[in-house]
């Protein structure tokens, strides 16, 4: 078990850093994206890499040095959740990327947003009786799929924005924008189909 600051709050381990780290992480990536700066695009999409393998990383760490905590699993799927939810917003407004499938990508888009916040109510109802839902298999693919979409669709903006490839290379970048609308709409379907497999799993914790 983690141990706990003085005043209440668990401490900030690097496992427990390197989770909230990806809040900030997330409004830096989302400001370069509609700032213009040159390089801007380019400098976004490696800071995503960095945010998403901070995912992999603080998992990591805190399996190996004994840094599980209930606040650590707890907040992990919180702030993935605002990870992603934030940056496919940023992604589905930049109507370029959806190659005109824009209204499909925005109703798919609510769908994940229902499904997490049905998903954080279910596990906030658990919190209260003293349970931690952890990430199940299919959560975990859920999230790694959600996180190549973006990563594709980034990259898709990185080559337009950054690199010109729409005027030199423009079947590259339409293959790689493919991509990453292919990998939207499947992770659109796990985040809907772990959504319900949790509430079969769970339904316990909504009983009164």
């Amino acid at each position: 078990m983690a141990p706990v600051s003085s005043v209440g709050f668990p401490a900030m381990n690097l496992p427990n850093l390197l989770t909230i780290s990806r809040v900030p992480l997330m409004f830096a990536v989302v400001g370069l994206m509609y700032a213009g700066f040159p390089f801007g695009a380019t400098v976004a999409f490696w800071l995503f890499i960095a945010a998403a393998l901070t995912d992999w990383l603080d998992g990591k760490i805190a399996r190996e040095r004994g840094l599980v905590s209930s606040f650590g699993r707890f907040m992990d799927s919180v702030i993935d959740k605002v990870l992603v939810l934030g940056l496919m917003m940023a992604l589905v407004n930049d109507k370029a990327n959806f190659m005109g499938f824009d209204i499909a990508a925005m109703m798919l888009l609510l769908c994940i947003l229902c499904r997490e916040f049905a998903i954080s109510g279910l596990r906030t109802a658990a919190a209260i009786k003293g349970r931690v839902i952890d990430a199940d298999a299919g959560g975990k693919v859920k999230t790694f799929v959600q996180l190549n979409a973006i990563g594709w669709l980034m990259g898709a903006r990185m080559l337009e924005i950054d690199f010109d490839f729409r005027s030199g290379n423009l079947p590259v970048l339409q293959g790689v924008r493919i991509l990453g609308m292919a990998l939207y709409a499947l992770s659109a379907v796990l985040t809907i189909t772990s959504g319900v497999s949790y509430f079969r799993r769970h339904r316990s914790v909504l009983a009164d």
